[in-house]
This record gives C-alpha cells, sequence and structure tokens, in this order.
C-alpha cells in the first residue's frame, strides 16, 4: 500500500504519514455508505438535524486540536485558524436551521382531484473533494447539507490537510445509529477518477483549481452526473471617487492579503477612479507594512508561509514579467525565507495593465496590482475582462453606481464597501472559469438533492 506525507510549511519536517486507499478499499467503503444511507434518509429530517447538531458539539470540544492541525498541516497563524472554526459554526448552523425550509415540498395549487408536490429527494452518496486553503469551511459547505438532505458522504480531502478530513469522519462518522454516513478517503488523482466512473457515486462536489474541475468534469460526463465544481477565482475590486478611502484601503489590503493571499475568493486585481487614486494609494502603503511574518503558532504572526513554497515561483514570474512592461513595486515584491518556511512579502503594485498575467492569472500569493480608471464604466469593462467570474467588490457611497455595478459584472457574488466573505444565506458560486453549480444558503440544498414530482389522482368514478 502506497502512502503520502505531509509537510508542515514552517519547519519543512513531516507532520503525518497517511497511507493511501487503493481501488478496492474504497470500494468497500463506497458500499457501506450505500447501506448507510438507506435507513439515514428514512428517519425524519428533524432528527437529522438534532444529530447533526449534537456531532457539531465535536468541533467545539476539539477546538484547540482542529487549530493546531490547520496550522501545521497549511501553515496559516494560530489565530486566524481559529476564525476559520468560528466560520465553521456559522455556516453549519445556518444551514441546519435553514434545513426545514430549504427542503419542505412544494405544494402546488389545489387541482380537483389530484394532489400534487414536488419533493427534494436525497440522490444517494455524495463525493466532496475539499481543498486545503480553507480546510473547514470548503467542505462544511456541503457535508451539512448532504447529510441533512438525507445523502450520505464520501470525502476526499486534500492531501495537504487530510487530518481535517479524520476530524469531519470522527464527528459525522455515526449520527444516532447510522454507521459510515461519513468516510474520509485519501486518494490519488487515478483513484478518485475510477471511483467517480465505476462506483455508485450519485454526485460530485469539488473544490479546487480550474483544471482539476475540467479533469472532475471528463469523469462525471460519462455518467451524467452534473458536478458542483467551486475553481477559482481573479477577483476585482473597484474603488470609486465616492468610497469611504479609508474603509476601502482597509478592506482591500485584508482582502488580498489574508491567508497569505491563499484564498479562491481572495482580492487579486484592484481598478482606482483616478480622482482619488494618488490619496489612496498613500493610504495602502503604510499597511502593507503592518504584517507580522514568523512562526505560525506564534499569536503574534499574522500572515504565515505559503502553504507549498513551489508557489513562490509562480509569484515571482509574474512580478518580474510585469516589471518588465513597466509595472512598479511601492511594496514587498520578493520572497522571504524564515527558518525553513518560504513566506511571501505582502505585495503592493502599479502602473499595470490587462497585458500582464499578473492582471489576468490567478497567483494565490498576498500581491494587490492597482490600476488607474476613468470611470465606473471602464471599471466595469476590465473588472469583465477576464475567463474568472467568482466574486466583484466596489467601495463606494453611491447608491445608484452600486446598482449598476451589480447588474453589470459578470461574477457570481457581487460586495459592497467589503470584499473576501461568505455570508452563508447566500448562494456560493461562480461564472465563467470559476465552476458551476453552487453551495450554501437554500439553494445548496438543491445540488444535493433532485426534484420529485408526486401526481396522485385522489377521486376515481366508474366501476
Amino acid at each position: 500500500m502506497s502512502s503520502f506525507q505531509v509537510v508542515n510549511p514552517f519547519t519543512n519536517r513531516i507532520d503525518r504519514s497517511y497511507s493511501l486507499h487503493s481501488f478496492d478499499q474504497a470500494q468497500k467503503c463506497i458500499d457501506q455508505s450505500c447501506q448507510a444511507q438507506k435507513p439515514w434518509a428514512k428517519s425524519t429530517l428533524t432528527q437529522r438535524i438534532n444529530l447533526v447538531h449534537d456531532a457539531l458539539e465535536y468541533f467545539e470540544a476539539h477546538r484547540i486540536e482542529i487549530a493546531k492541525d490547520i496550522t501545521l498541516q497549511m501553515g496559516r497563524p494560530i489565530r486566524q485558524a481559529n476564525n476559520e472554526i468560528d466560520g465553521f459554526f456559522e455556516r453549519a448552523n445556518y444551514l441546519c436551521n435553514t434545513a426545514e425550509s430549504a427542503l419542505k415540498p412544494t405544494i402546488l395549487p389545489d387541482k380537483p382531484g389530484f394532489e400534487r408536490r414536488i419533493e427534494h429527494a436525497p440522490l444517494g452518496t455524495i463525493f466532496i473533494i475539499a481543498a486545503w486553503n480553507y480546510p473547514l469551511l470548503t467542505a462544511v459547505n456541503s457535508i451539512i447539507p448532504s447529510l441533512l438532505a438525507g445523502n450520505s458522504v464520501i470525502l476526499k480531502h486534500s492531501s495537504q490537510t487530510p487530518e481535517i478530513g479524520l476530524h469531519f469522519e470522527r464527528a459525522f462518522g455515526q449520527l444516532g445509529e447510522c454507521q459510515h454516513l461519513l468516510q474520509s478517503l485519501f486518494l490519488d488523482h487515478t483513484t478518485t477518477g475510477q471511483i467517480i466512473e465505476s462506483c455508485p457515486i450519485n454526485q460530485v462536489v469539488f473544490t479546487g483549481s480550474v483544471l482539476g474541475g475540467q479533469q472532475i468534469l471528463s469523469h462525471t460526463a460519462k455518467k451524467f452526473i452534473q458536478p458542483v465544481l467551486e475553481l477559482g477565482g481573479k477577483d476585482a475590486a473597484y474603488i470609486s471617487d465616492q468610497a469611504n478611502l479609508r474603509l476601502a484601503a482597509e478592506g482591500l489590503i485584508d482582502g488580498a492579503t489574508y491567508n497569505s493571499g491563499q484564498s479562491c475568493c481572495g482580492i487579486e486585481r484592484a481598478y482606482v477612479h483616478e480622482k482619488v487614486y494618488e490619496r489612496f494609494l498613500s493610504l495602502l502603503t503604510p499597511l502593507m507594512h503592518d504584517y507580522q511574518l514568523g512562526d505560525p503558532l506564534d499569536e503574534a504572526t499574522t500572515l504565515g508561509p505559503l502553504a507549498q513554497a513551489k508557489q513562490a515561483s509562480l509569484l515571482k514570474e509574474q512580478i518580474q514579467q510585469a516589471k518588465a512592461q513597466g509595472a512598479k513595486v511601492l511594496a514587498g515584491g520578493k520572497e522571504q525565507q524564515i527558518e525553513e518556511a518560504i513566506f511571501w512579502e505582502p505585495t503592493l503594485m502599479v502602473d499595470v495593465n490587462h497585458q500582464m498575467p499578473l492582471m489576468r492569472e490567478e497567483n494565490f500569493g498576498p500581491i494587490l496590482p492597482i490600476m488607474k480608471v476613468n470611470s465606473l464604466d471602464e471599471a466595469i469593462t476590465l473588472i469583465n475582462d477576464s475567463d474568472y467570474g467568482l466574486t466583484a467588490a466596489i467601495y463606494t457611497e453611491g447608491d445608484h453606481e452600486a446598482e449598476q455595478f451589480a447588474a453589470e459584472v459578470d461574477v457570481g457574488t457581487v460586495f459592497r464597501n467589503r470584499c473576501d466573505y461568505l455570508d452563508p444565506a447566500l448562494p456560493w458560486g461562480g461564472a465563467k472559469q470559476s465552476g458551476c453549480g453552487c453551495s450554501l444558503s437554500q439553494f445548496g440544498f438543491l445540488s444535493v438533492t433532485r426534484r420529485k414530482a408526486i401526481h396522485f389522482q385522489t377521486k376515481t368514478t366508474g366501476d
């Protein structure tokens, strides 16, 4: 049996080793999952909600351990790892609270002699493939709706953060009398594809790269599964001449650098109205120097190492290409090595344009390029000039231009005077290469259920 190792991004030492599941082992687990799903689906929704609520207590009881595992395996500062646990509870509790209204049958208007309704039936076994950058949040978005709707779950967590997958299994593996409801498997890409194509998997939810999404789609297409794909972004912000500039500066810097820039919906490009451009830059630059790089287990650290040191080469390449085309670095712009870890300094750049990969290709680093624009219309045109469409933010005190911005940008989520935050009451999904389908909110339940039409004739005539 082959295995893999997780390397602590800060110490560059092996954190833990894990054995990969073979296809035969995975198939056995999936068979168990299918058997567990049948009685689980027959339980009442109220029973399922109560049991899931009870299982959530595991995460509070093990909060310190889970936060430390996030930090050791992907390098996020420990106090930010604790923030992720808070976000986990916000989403999980909201989904539990909205499940009854989201899953209740739709009753059609009366038709004499007939009963008609639309039920939201569970799909069966849901295969969730979660990402490392937010190891709790990328998984909880679909795990909770899947279980509440009456499905079982096979979870493949990232090979960067497999310990988080085990925490989910410990919490949700057995609910009431139903065992094997959630199983965490350690799989390579080949086995993952075999499972989708050959095993009784009824839905796939994937969070990751565009390339990964394309590979998943090639497997699901063979079974006519329409997967939920939560992919990358090149998210943008526009700072209007009607903006509260200090609010915008603080929000933008946090949106670009939080989690070392390793966020799908982090801000990777910004457009600033020419009337406030210089003043805005004067507010941004000092904020870039406020971050404390260091040991992520230290409470004083506010920016951790890159989870994967190899990412530094892409960041360096994008910056060098941009500089060769005339861009300037106002802050940061290079990597730092602290002990065995590779950090990337929070970076502010100007004199950029859309001929530069820096403005077009996702980089997953704490880099904020700023481009001057002369109008809202120009900003919208540039924001839409992208293969991605996850989120976009506008900073303005003007209601009219906020509404115009929201109507015309081609993205899944539009923010005003904030960015880089998921409200669990709102659907989370993207446009273009940022993916398809959605999670969170009442609409996230649609991805893990199917519409079942009930058409009863209740009155008959004749002999």
